[in-house]
């Protein structure tokens, strides 16, 4: 079966004979598939890296543009959001049509050009401009890398797959926070402000022009990655008919026809969407909120946060996506919906910790429990990730899998809009801050862990189904 696409409007991938199916065709070399794995792991690396550091310089972008707690959370969060909303589902239809390794190297390139752009932003407004089109060039990341793994590795192998993927945010987290405290104390030795061919330019923004420059070597690396066969299954239809009109044509960019083929089983996927979105409010938003949180309630500077975070936050993660490895591989040897039941439980964990920390009565035991909320995080990662690419159709899994990182995405950024604005106008007091921590928290994770085991069941069918019928 041909890749489910009109052939007038975008060509099959590159290697995928004309009538394969997800049966017959063989799968490609391991080799080959580790250094696209690799890739892959390099390229949201970067991705991830960007946002960590960005958020360590939050204060300084209050101070210098004279912020709110409100404003600062925009800039953090919903900025990137927008372009989301806007490109992020198109470009999501080109990895489902195009060769997924030139939509993830342009994609990777804009990226890192416009994150370097953001160093040399004069005021608020370019600053927010520059986070529209950086959320725009990330967008792809997530569904290109997904399917393509998807189509380089058998099923059997999508936990330990998604797994290693969790490394990227994983050395993005501990190297972000480590190396956004250690440059920011080296740009404290230079001006405030530098001069340069007509533009001002504070210190801090140095940092965002040097971590754009690497993007374009992974840019390059995606090049290098033989594409591999989309594995449609045999009575896959094309998406869009040939003799199909313009419009319909263009409706095929909205995603509105993998939100139909979400809604037929919507007791399968909604759940895990919403679960999904509502544990991301808390999980993305204080992230963003950290370097504020323990500035303004125990007086740590970055250097100091960066020092005692970066190795508790790396230890814990690892130790979390090892344990999480082997709790989901023993829970899904012995139930179909093995990866939402240990997900469920590991939701568990994650809201108790997540309300603790802003809690504690020191910044040492408040890092410690958001060390313990990341490991519990990245335990349950990849089973999420690993449970949507088990279930979503390949001839629109990278829009059905944009759809999914969309909640994540979209409810992320508005955690930090939504602590700031808690923080602005129901506490009241910016040096308060870890009560708008501890409001949100208390809200939104128990909500989300509530999806999470409503998911099981449905889950759990939707597998069985799935493998009766020999996929």
């Amino acid at each position: 079966m041909a890749v489910a696409v009109n052939a007038d409007i975008a060509p099959v991938a590159e290697n995928t004979p004309a009538d394969a199916s997800a049966s017959s065709l063989p799968w490609p070399s391991e080799r080959a598939g580790s250094w696209a794995l690799f890739v892959v792991i390099f390229a949201t690396f970067l991705n991830f890296f960007d946002t960590t550091v960005f958020a360590m310089l939050a204060e300084r972008i209050k101070t210098s543009f004279n912020l709110s707690d409100s404003a600062l959370g925009f800039v953090l969060g919903p900025a990137r959001v927008v372009a989301f909303v806007f490109v992020g589902i198109p470009l999501s239809r080109l990895v489902d049509i195009y060769p997924r390794k030139y939509v993830l190297s342009a994609s990777i390139a804009v990226l890192g050009g416009i994150t370097a752009l953001g160093g040399i932003a004069q005021n608020f407004a370019q600053l927010v401009g520059s986070r529209l089109f950086v959320g725009a060039g990330g967008a792809a990341n997530g569904p290109g890398s997904y399917s393509l793994m998807a189509d380089f590795f058998r099923p059997a192998r999508y936990p330990v797959v998604f797994a290693l993927m969790q490394l990227s945010y994983i050395g993005a987290s501990a190297l972000g926070v480590w190396g956004g405290g250690r440059l920011l104390a080296l740009t404290d030795s230079l001006p405030e402000h530098t001069e340069v061919i007509g533009l001002s330019i504070f210190n801090w923004q140095w940092i965002l022009i040097g971590i754009g420059v690497p993007c374009l070597l992974a840019s390059i690396m995606f090049l290098t990655i033989r594409e591999p066969a989309r594995r449609n299954p045999p009575d896959a239809a094309p998406l869009v008919p040939a003799d199909a009109p313009l419009g319909r044509k263009l409706l095929a960019f909205t995603g509105l026809d993998a939100l139909k083929a979400i809604n037929v089983r919507k007791a399968v996927y909604w759940p895990l969407f919403g679960a999904l979105a509502m544990s991301a409010i808390e999980s993305q938003g204080l992230p963003a909120w950290r370097v504020p949180f323990l500035a303004r309630t125990y007086g740590w500077n970055e250097a100091e946060i960066g020092d005692f975070m970066a190795p508790l936050l790396l230890g814990a993660s690892l130790a979390g996506l090892l344990v999480g490895g082997f709790f989901v591989t023993w829970m899904n040897k012995r139930n179909a919906d093995g990866n939402i039941r240990a997900t469920a439980i590991i939701f568990t964990c994650t809201t108790v910790f997540a309300i603790a920390t802003p809690l504690m009565p020191s910044g040492e035991l408040a890092i410690a429990c958001m060390a313990m909320t990341s490991f519990f995080g990245l335990a349950g990662a990849p089973a999420q990730n690993g449970a949507i690419q088990r279930i979503a159709p390949n001839e629109m899994r990278g829009q059905v899998t944009a759809l999914y990182l969309f909640m994540y995405t979209f409810f992320g950024a508005m955690g930090s809009f939504v602590i700031g604005t808690v923080s602005d106008v129901i506490v009241g007091d910016p040096a308060k801050l870890w009560q708008a921590l501890l409001i949100v928290a208390a809200v939104f994770m128990p909500i989300a862990t509530f999806f999470m085991y409503r998911a099981i069941k449905p889950y759990g069918e939707e597998v069985r189904r799935l493998q009766a019928a020999g996929l």
